[in-house]
């Protein structure tokens, strides 16, 4: 069964609903909705705050863009259910196919075409005293920045357990490699081939002539803790806040112990797919 993970803030997302459920019943595979809509389009219903109802879905299908993938993953991505992206959005990096293949898209499915690829993640921890107080993975990327945008944070950081940065700035980016197109891309970081298992650290805005992005494989763990004068530091796992970081805290990134996993139905482009998505994010195409 296929579970949907619509963005219903999207007009043309929820009017696509009654189509999606055509193009499942002529590609014979079942799907699954949002328990608060499942009811009307009469198909069964997940909740997604539920793990033992998610973990009847053999796929989660999104239908938005790549912030609609990132809230997925927090879901699914536990529980090993392959992501499938149907963009409905602008640039869909993550995406795998556009609305109108999508009864392509479920045949497919429904015929077991397809591949699984991996993708590293990223899993933070938050201490203090000597204990975990928060947990949080992402498929993108985490961020420390000031909760005031006019003061600058002082973050120090190691990087397997050596001292590495020291510097003021507005804040810090830790990407995986999927990641490395997303806000990393934004603050000058490099664009990294996915299937790379490395972490990106990505200054924001650093007052320091130094400070420049580093690449550094997955298996160093990053620990950050602040430095006086000290300002309110939020901490955001894919764009949600999930946590203001105490002067008695510090911030541990490793690899995530499981991966995302996404299901690919042709071999992906990597490199024409970056120049085009970025190019038609700036309304320009290759030549």
């Amino acid at each position: 069964m296929v579970g949907i993970f619509p963005n219903l803030n999207k007009e043309n997302v929820r009017n696509a609903l009654p189509a999606v459920v055509k193009a499942a019943e002529h590609a014979k595979i079942k799907v699954a909705f949002p328990l608060e809509i499942a009811e009307e389009f009469g198909v069964p219903g997940y909740d997604q705050e539920d793990p033992a109802s998610l973990s009847r879905l053999d796929f989660a299908m999104t239908l938005g863009g790549d912030g609609t993938i990132l809230r997925a993953a927090r879901y699914v991505t536990p529980l090993q259910v392959p992501l499938i992206g149907v963009n409905m959005g602008k640039v869909g990096f993550l995406t795998e196919a556009c609305f109108p293949d999508l009864e392509k898209v479920l045949k497919k499915m429904a015929d077991g075409a397809y591949t699984i690829e991996k993708r590293s993640m990223l899993q933070l921890s938050i201490w203090e005293a000597g204990k975990i107080i928060k947990k949080g993975h992402a498929l993108n990327d985490m961020v420390l920045e000031s909760a005031d945008r006019s003061r600058l944070t002082r973050l120090r950081m190691r990087i397997a357990g050596q001292p590495s940065a020291n510097f003021p700035s507005d804040g810090i980016i830790i990407a995986s490699a999927t990641g490395s197109t997303a806000y990393s891309l934004s603050a000058g970081g490099p664009v990294v081939h996915p299937s790379l298992s490395v972490m990106l650290i990505t200054p924001i805005c650093p007052h320091a002539l130094h400070a420049r992005p580093l690449v550094i494989p997955m298996k160093d763990t990053i620990e950050i803790e602040p430095y006086p004068p000290f300002e309110e530091i939020l901490v955001s796992a894919d764009g949600m806040t999930i946590a203001s970081l105490e002067k008695t805290q510090k911030v541990i990134v490793e690899r995530c112990p499981f991966d995302a996993k996404f299901a690919r139905l042709s071999p992906l482009r990597y490199y024409e797919t970056w120049q085009d998505r970025l190019l038609r994010n700036e309304g320009q195409t290759i030549v």
